[in-house]
């Protein structure tokens, strides 16, 4: 039997902080009750577009977040929630790099303003329309590529506001793997982490290889950190590629470890 997949609600976002305006694309589980009592958990996603809707999803393939979240909640894995995807702009790529970088080349970083673009553009407009819960173990972040970079510097930037946190093949190697670097320096990581990853990237066995030789580093600085099985989890997905399709398929066994009881 079918069931019900929920309701999205759109809000356009003026952010002074980038100088631009972008769609907020905000699911609401099947039994949202704005009107009464109940208080949301939030999951907060990079590359809004791809999310919800093929029609808007990059290669017109999404990750099915509403349908994958329906499901869990139906099955009770997890407790009903809300998830917030946060469009790209056509200054993506400056806003998810943080450093100057000449692979790729961006000289025109932006992805420093990310923290203040969430904590005070994003997350004010979402809490004053929606009934969520605020600490940090209510509270998640996630993206994908350079959307899990970006990602990743925030929850570096500001450790004590997301207590979930979601990074999907992270484009670690910007700016000559600086990120790994800043990350052995952390020690306030959230109380749970996925990290997924896929063997077959890029397609090309050499590039590959230093991808998930990156990958494995940042996973061991997580362990070195003591975060253990209860928080964190590890998906080295044999043979999948950097597209929204493997990010779809490894996208509930995340949303479950995140944010199951």
């Amino acid at each position: 039997m079918p069931v019900p997949s929920g309701q999205i609600w759109l809000h356009e976002l003026r952010s002074r902080i980038f100088g631009n305006t972008r769609l907020l694309r905000v699911w609401l589980p099947p039994d949202y009750d704005g009107w009464g009592e109940t208080r949301y958990p939030v999951l907060y996603l990079n590359d809004g577009q791809n999310l919800f809707d093929p029609a808007t999803a990059f290669a017109g393939v999404h990750w099915q977040v509403g349908e994958h979240a329906t499901r869990l909640i139906a099955e009770q894995k997890l407790r009903p929630l809300i998830i917030v995807g946060i469009d790209n702009t056509k200054t993506r790529v400056n806003e998810y790099i943080p450093y100057p970088s000449k692979d790729p080349k961006v000289l025109d970083a932006k992805g420093k303003l990310y923290p203040d673009f969430l904590g005070r553009e994003v997350m004010p407009l979402i809490e004053d329309r929606y009934p969520v819960l605020q600490a940090p173990e209510h509270t998640g972040l996630g993206g994908s590529s350079l959307g899990g970079l970006i990602a990743l510097y925030t929850q570096l930037a500001v450790p004590m506001v997301f207590g979930r946190l979601l990074i999907e093949s992270p484009s670690l190697f910007v700016a000559k793997r600086r990120i790994l670097d800043e990350s052995r320096k952390s020690r306030g990581w959230p109380g749970r982490t996925y990290l997924g990853m896929g063997t077959q990237e890029v397609g090309d066995a050499k590039k590959d290889a230093k991808i998930v030789a990156d990958f494995r580093e940042l996973e061991s600085i997580l362990r070195t950190a003591d975060l253990d099985d209860q928080r964190l989890k590890v998906r080295l997905d044999e043979g999948a590629t950097h597209s929204e399709s493997a990010w779809a398929a490894r996208f509930p066994e995340a949303l479950e470890f995140l944010y199951s009881s």
